[in-house]
């Protein structure tokens, strides 16, 4: 068997907590004079919670990533994240996102080379003619150097938020170890790494070429990953929005490695490898443009060759001052995000319903709900963020929720009717506008 699916997981009922309930109570007001962005709104804010979050007896949360029956440590993060503003004093979210930060650190020691996690050891493989060191407990082992960004974000977030240290136990720092080891181990990949991974199933974005080592990259400083956000394999290993991600995280973790565990150490050594990933960034992850002048490159091999694109997925680059604010200000990322929202950009289109980015994930002029969202999210001026908002409210085709990918002309074409993250990051970005007055 190639490609092994369930069918819709039934899941337990799990009641919403009262923040969550509070905000759609604020939402039936605020958006009643648009009563079909309000359903959209009333289905996609509580959707992961409604239908895809299970907690388990030992205190941890399993969150599937909605069609298929496996945790996804990237997706899970994002399907959950716009519930912590909410957690400072609600103990039923509290315990959900705590729940899930515990079960992310428990994956990474299980596998910090795995994407996507089964609930039990279940021994359930998304293809079985994975060539690499598959565990019982992975559903997927495609090192996505995001992921594990992601697992970061959610502690750091979690904790700004509610102030609660709880989380930051000692599997957590040995979590941070393993992150550490495995970026600094990444950094010079061909040498070092015991990491390979093949795919016999006739599809080359779903493999690593040069027998699962992936094609040759120069050093650089920057850390190397296999596959995308998107879970399609890199042209270039160097992914430049997930090493920015990284250098983010390695802040967030420094900060908890100083002010949480008191490990002068431990801080020095997250510090260094980020000022040399930021240093790989600066010296191989730009190019000079004809038209946007410096942009940053989506991906790079260190040897001069460069991919100039953008994905949907987070990380992409126009959502890199999504995962870190202080960019907005930089020329660089302007320039980029100029390219991106432009015909420059391979996977942007534009159609009679519709124009935004897409993905080599899914078919030419497919635009992904997800990019619009985050063209809200990251937009600088209220009309672009309610531009946004109205497209997106007029391309769910009449479903009440959002999709993956639909049709620049005819949003009845789409992908992934049950797309949990992407309903979240809707919600997050209609959540925000309603917060700060625009609707």
């Amino acid at each position: 068997m190639e490609q092994f699916r369930l069918p819709k997981i039934p899941m337990p009922p799990l009641g919403l907590p009262m923040s969550v309930q509070q905000v759609l109570a604020e939402a039936e007001q605020k958006l009643a004079h648009r009563p079909k962005l309000q359903r959209l709104f009333r289905n996609c804010f509580p959707n992961t919670l409604e239908t895809a979050t299970k907690l388990q007896d030992d205190g941890t949360t399993f969150i599937l990533t909605g069609d298929i029956p496996a945790m996804w440590l990237r997706d899970s993060v994002e399907q959950i994240v716009h519930y912590i503003p909410l957690a400072k004093e609600d103990s039923e979210l509290q315990r959900i996102i705590s729940g899930l930060i515990k079960r992310h650190m428990a994956c990474i020691l299980i596998d910090p080379y795995a994407n996507a996690f089964n609930e039990t050891a279940n021994d359930w493989h998304w293809s079985t003619t994975d060539v690499t060191e598959m565990g019982p407990s992975v559903w997927e082992r495609k090192f996505e150097l995001d992921s594990i960004c992601f697992s970061i974000r959610l502690a750091y977030l979690y904790w700004k938020e509610t102030n609660r240290s709880d989380i930051f136990n000692a599997d957590f720092k040995a979590a941070m170890l393993t992150i550490l080891k495995l970026w600094q181990t990444e950094q010079r990949h061909q040498e070092l790494s015991p990491y390979r991974f093949e795919r016999h199933n006739g599809i080359m974005i779903d493999t690593l070429r040069n027998n699962g080592l992936g094609m040759p990259v120069n050093y650089t400083g920057m850390i190397w990953s296999g596959f995308r956000p998107s879970d399609d394999a890199c042209d270039f290993h160097y992914n430049i929005p997930s090493n920015l991600f990284a250098a983010t995280s390695l802040r967030q973790l420094s900060e908890i490695a100083e002010f949480v565990f008191r490990d002068l150490a431990l801080v020095a050594e997250l510090n260094k490898l980020e000022e040399e990933v930021r240093h790989g960034i600066e010296l191989y992850g730009t190019y000079r443009h004809p038209e946007f002048g410096q942009i940053y490159a989506y991906e790079t091999d260190g040897y001069g060759n460069y991919c100039l694109m953008d994905d949907a997925g987070t990380p992409g680059l126009m959502s890199i001052t999504y995962l870190n604010p202080e960019e907005a200000s930089n020329p660089i990322y302007q320039n980029t995000r100029r390219f991106a929202l432009s015909k420059s950009n391979p996977f942007y289109y534009e159609g009679k319903a519709a124009k935004g980015i897409g993905s080599p994930h899914t078919p030419p002029d497919y635009i992904w709900h997800m990019a619009l969202s985050m063209q809200g999210l990251t937009a600088a001026t209220p009309e672009e963020k309610l531009e946004m908002i109205a497209m997106l409210e007029a391309t769910d085709a009449d479903t009440g929720f959002m999709h993956e990918g639909f049709h620049a002309d005819d949003p009845t074409q789409f992908t992934r009717k049950w797309f949990v993250w992407s309903n979240s990051l809707f919600a997050q970005l209609v959540y925000r506008a309603m917060k700060d007055g625009i609707l």
